[in-house]
């Protein structure tokens, strides 16, 4: 009888077994299921990850599970996420293709498992791994990897702290859950991918937006009449940066911000923005004339819409150079009309003159200095436009640039105009100066000294110089309609009159009787009946009241002038 039960009894057994393994199937796969749907839910990478490692240690009751991430480009496999794991040494260990058993499943793309981690030949042991491994305490290992295709991703481990076999069916299960973990892995970074590029693509439409808005609002600038600075400044605060606006010689027109210099008008083409040393710069162009240029500093990056924007702008400031230039032209005309008349023929009709200068803003009837501006190399038009920062009237009259200033002092006005615009044109600037004068036929008159003035000055080569007839010593005596011999006199021998006249000494006449003499001091003591010590005494006195270099011929010249003029006028 007992022999007949024991076939009932194994029986049994694999009944029971059977259906312990179809209900631990049947919990696989539904874990599998679970964790297929939780993953399909999943949208951030890191957040896929950590599900992936927690499922497969739960599923398995492994002490530690972990997860590598092949980087082909440098050959390796590396710890991304660990669930269980209790040593930072581990945590960021790093396999190299084919080292370790996680290198050897990256590698090979078959799962490897192993009971007794340090007692296994089959995989290259190297120090860092067996460091970690040991570190983290682990001995059996199961590593299977995470495959696309034929492409390997990474690799999905499963360990025990204490030796373990691991069955087909745990390394099947493990394979299973890689295989669900590497499509959701490749579909979070696919979803990733497609989330930054609706960013960026975001992000560019909000730029065009951003540009069209800048674009239309320096338009309404322009056509509201603004001038350039407003133009060039709402675009400096749009990019952000430095902005300068010149034309086409190279002359400042606007500045926001930094400025920078002006460019070479070889990167000044197409209408294309370029990069130079100093930022960005593009040409401001109408069809094919070059009306100028726009510099931008302070954005060494300048890509998309507001590249874009920035070579708009060079659109817009083309149309404002040609508006302000139909402007300009037309103002020219009426203002170059009237500085001929007023110069060619003052006495003709000089109320109408007055008239027509006060329709312009021009008060000929208040005091104005007149000056008369000389450039070689230098267009007249450039230097007219130039000059017109110090004018209430500019043009070009008979040749010559004319400027009439509001000016009491056209001497000091003329050498600081001199000065500046041969700095801002990079030529010598000659300018002859008189006036101040009232009225069309004063104006005239002091135009004609003036040109005499300018003339002189680049006779005697004092290009660059800027100063009136009565700067230019008896020169200007000579040519001065005004001349005034008393204060020729006081300009040259003042210090000496006046000393003479406090202290009652003779120094006028021992400088005549010097210059008679030849300087010879032997025939000068001569003739003043004195020691020769007294002559050179004297003449002490007179280089302490005029200033070294009196004796040099020009100078010399100047005083025996000064001194026939102040004799003749004593009587």
């Amino acid at each position: 009888m007992a022999g007949m039960h024991e076939p009932a009894a194994e029986m049994e057994l694999r009944v029971r077994h059977t259906l312990a393994e179809h209900r631990r199937r049947e919990a696989e796969l539904t874990a599998l299921f679970d964790i297929a749907s939780d993953l399909a839910k999943l949208r951030d990478p890191d957040a896929v990850l950590r599900l992936i490692v927690h499922r497969a240690r739960t599923l398995l009751g492994a002490d530690v599970s972990y997860l590598s991430l092949n980087e082909p480009s440098v050959n390796r496999t590396t710890m991304r996420v660990t669930d269980g794991s209790a040593s930072a040494l581990f945590q960021q260990v790093v396999l190299g293709m084919g080292e370790g058993l996680g290198g050897l499943v990256a590698q090979t793309a078959r799962p490897y498992a192993t009971e007794d981690y340090f007692a296994d030949d089959r995989f290259e042991h190297t120090k860092p791994i067996d460091d970690a491994v040991l570190d983290e305490g682990l001995v059996a290992i199961l590593g299977v990897p995470l495959a696309l295709g034929d492409r390997v991703i990474g690799v999905l481990y499963a360990s025990d702290r204490s030796t373990r076999v691991f069955t087909a069916d745990e390394v099947a299960l493990l394979r299973s859950l890689a295989d669900h973990a590497a499509i959701a892995i490749d579909n979070a970074d696919r979803i990733a991918a497609l989330n930054e590029a609706n960013k960026t693509i975001s992000a560019q439409t909000d730029a065009l937006r951003r540009a069209e808005d800048a674009h239309d609002r320096l338009m309404d600038l322009v056509l509201r009449g603004e001038d350039a600075q407003e133009v060039v400044a709402a675009l400096g605060q749009v990019l952000e940066g430095g902005v300068t606006l010149h034309d086409a010689d190279g002359v400042e027109l606007a500045r926001f911000g930094a400025g920078s210099p002006p460019p070479s008008t070889a990167s000044l083409t197409g209408g294309r923005s370029v990069s130079t040393p100093d930022g960005w710069v593009c040409g401001v162009q109408a069809g094919r004339e070059l009306l100028g240029s726009l510099s931008l500093t302070g954005r060494p990056d300048l890509a998309g819409a507001d590249r874009r924007l920035f070579e708009r702008a060079a659109v817009v400031a083309a149309l404002l150079l040609l508006l302000h230039r139909s402007v300009a032209q037309a103002e020219d005309e009426v203002r170059g009309e009237l500085l001929t008349d007023l110069l060619a023929d003052p006495e003709r009709n000089p109320s109408a003159l007055l008239a027509r200068a006060r329709r312009i803003g021009v008060d000929l009837s208040a005091p104005h200095a007149v000056l008369v501006l000389h450039a070689e190399g230098v267009s007249r038009r450039r230097l007219a436009m130039t000059a017109s920062r110090y004018a209430s009237l500019v043009g070009v009259h008979a040749e010559q640039v004319v400027v009439l200033a509001p000016e009491r002092d056209p001497g000091e006005l003329a050498a600081r105009v001199a000065r500046e615009l041969t700095a801002l044109v990079e030529v010598p600037v000659t300018v002859g100066g008189a006036g101040p004068a009232t009225g069309p036929v004063a104006l005239a008159a002091a135009h004609a000294e003036a040109v005499r003035c300018v003339h002189s000055l680049l006779t005697l080569g004092r290009a660059g110089d800027g100063g009136t007839v009565a700067a230019l010593g008896f020169v200007g005596l000579l040519l001065g309609e005004r001349a005034d011999p008393e204060q020729y006199i006081r300009s040259v021998l003042g210090p000496v009159l006046d000393y003479d006249a406090r202290r009652g000494t003779e120094l006028v006449h021992t400088l005549r009787c010097y210059f008679d003499a030849g300087t010879n001091l032997t025939r000068a003591k001569q003739a003043l009946h004195v020691h020769v010590n007294t002559v050179v005494q004297r003449l002490e006195r007179v280089t302490a009241l005029l200033g070294d270099g009196w004796q040099e011929p020009d100078r010399a010249l100047e005083v025996q002038l000064a001194l026939r003029l102040h004799l003749l006028r004593a009587g």
